[in-house]
């Protein structure tokens, strides 16, 4: 015959163990790289213009890249914490110069990028100029 309490033990244990599955969060799902997502530069629209540079990071670490006139592609390299960028092919759109000069100093500081880290949906880039951007998880 059981005894009361350990039925009681039992029962508890029955009760608790969906609320830490239910309730657990792996902790290095917040501190991976977000492979597979689309990423936008946290930083305001350039006068006269709707575009925000983006970033497109496929699971092997390709990227198409939108920047605030060009495009184009690149590859990501990531090993813990450390990052590298080299930057393909890119389109030579028609930019005003403000434009232009702004593209060339983003792909200057995401080539320079040396490090990362992740705050829930922010990753930021960090390297001669900190780029901050948004993971798009909708």
């Amino acid at each position: 015959m059981r005894s009361i309490g350990r039925i009681l033990r039992g029962a508890a244990a029955v009760f608790a163990l969906p609320g830490m599955v239910l309730g657990s969060n792996p902790a290095h799902a917040q501190d991976e790289f977000p492979f597979g997502f689309l990423m936008t530069l946290d930083a305001a629209r350039m006068p006269g213009s709707k575009r925000i540079p983006s970033l497109e990071i496929g699971d092997n670490g390709e990227v198409s890249l939108e920047l605030w006139c060009d495009g184009g592609r690149g590859q990501f390299s990531i090993a813990g914490n450390t990052i590298i960028f080299v930057p393909g092919a890119m389109e030579n759109r028609t930019c005003p110069p403000d434009r232009a000069q702004a593209d060339s100093d983003l792909l200057a500081a995401l080539s320079n990028a040396a490090t990362w880290r992740r705050e829930g949906d922010f990753v930021t880039l960090l390297g001669g100029k900190p780029l901050r951007f948004q993971i798009n998880s909708n």
